[in-house]
């Protein structure tokens, strides 16, 4: 077993707005539930798993796209929409942040009473892999969210976060249930931090001697180096930056939206009528259904699906945001009665742009595109925390980005 990677989220403080909440649990609940059916519950956990494609979920769904406030947001969206529906997807979502965490033992066994799973050995998995975390990695920060999902087959997935308030980060650990051979070798899928040099961790697989001497002479403390195996830095800036987005993927995107360079858009056609901003937007959405998990090394691409609640990239467009969530979920509903052409189409679009990709030049234009999100915001229902985006100056002129 080896773990997923590391990467630096800085600690944000404050809730999530009501207009947001609601958006951002209707779209979650509409991705897992594409992914349930078109690949399965195991698929859905293993991406909940993966760092990255987690990271690159809480951007899609409009949260600042590096901030520890991702994990908080993320699970108690999906928690809302999936919970409700948990007799039908097979998909349940126990625990959350601070005293919510502490409710897991209760969850878990009411869902063993309904289901028939062994609640005592969900219940000993979710307090151990806690444990682990807190206590065999004293790696600085303190656990205070707790998330463990879970399917109607008994396979689990866990989500967690501490905090280290000394320097203000956060880091993020990620389990999932075939991964786990043992709790105390090496049982991570993932963990999401930054590196913080030399620890102790008592789960490295170097450190079964370290394990064997400290049940002998517990007085010893020895020390072992997490290994590295992905890391994703989240930088301390706030604003997005042409750096921090892998621009030929962006570009494409951008491309595929306002038919740039595109020859074939036969597969497209079941979104004829969709402006080319809701376009752009689905884009992304199909890639994080689709996509494959190589594709989710630059998280911050996917906030330009519908900006950030703060602003950046840009405003959340509230327009755009609810027609995507009314397609996919008018896609799912008509794929249940065998009408799945809308989902071909939407799956299609990820086809479409990795196949463009290929030959795609982008242009070094990213801060125009920016700006140019910025000054349209007003016009798609742009919203931040601040409130609403104001039209610009009538005089300012278009910009032509292509």
């Amino acid at each position: 077993m080896s773990k997923s990677g590391y990467a630096d989220m800085p600690l944000h403080y404050g809730k999530v707005p009501q207009w947001l909440a609601v958006r951002m649990s209707r779209l979650g609940g509409a991705i897992s539930e594409a992914i349930v059916m078109e690949y399965g519950r195991s698929a859905l956990l293993s991406r909940l798993s993966d760092p990255f494609w987690f990271q690159s979920l809480g951007c899609v769904l409009g949260m600042d796209w590096h901030s520890s406030g991702i994990t908080t947001s993320v699970m108690g969206a999906l928690k809302g929409a999936l919970n409700k529906r948990s007799a039908e997807l097979g998909i349940y979502i126990c625990g959350g942040r601070g005293k919510y965490s502490l409710q897991t033992p209760t969850e878990l066994a009411a869902i063993g009473e309904r289901t028939g799973l062994d609640a005592h050995k969900l219940v000993q998995a979710s307090k151990l892999s806690a444990k682990v975390d807190n206590t065999a990695i004293q790696d600085g920060f303190q656990l205070y969210l707790h998330s463990f999902i879970l399917t109607g087959d008994g396979e689990w997935a866990v989500v967690q976060q501490g905090m280290n308030t000394g320097n203000r980060l956060a880091r993020r650990y990620h389990w999932h249930s075939p991964s786990v051979q043992s709790f105390t070798e090496a049982p991570h899928q993932g963990i999401y931090g930054i590196n913080q040099g030399t620890i102790l961790n008592l789960t490295d697989i170097e450190a079964t001697q370290a394990k064997t001497a400290i049940v002998g002479l517990t007085q010893e403390t020895p020390d072992k180096v997490v290994e590295e195996i992905r890391r994703l830095v989240m930088p301390a800036h706030h604003d997005v930056r042409g750096k921090d987005v892998d621009m030929k993927r962006l570009g494409t995107v951008l491309a595929l939206a306002h038919e740039q360079g595109v020859q074939d858009f036969e597969s497209l056609l079941l979104l004829q009528g969709v402006g080319p901003r809701t376009l752009q937007s689905l884009a992304l959405v199909s890639e994080v259904i689709h996509g494959a998990p190589v594709r989710f090394r630059d998280p911050a691409r996917f906030s330009f699906a519908h900006g950030g609640k703060d602003g950046h990239p840009f405003p959340v467009p509230e327009k755009v945001y609810d027609e995507t969530i009314t397609l996919l979920e008018t896609g799912i509903r008509k794929a249940k009665i065998g009408e799945p052409e809308r989902q071909e189409a939407l799956k299609s679009l990820s086809k479409t742009a990795a196949a463009l990709e290929q030959q795609f030049e982008p242009n070094d234009r990213f801060d125009d595109w920016v700006a140019e999100e910025r000054r349209q915001s007003w016009l798609y229902g742009g919203r931040t925390v601040q409130g609403r985006a104001k039209s610009p100056d009538s005089r300012a002129q278009q910009l032509e980005l292509f």
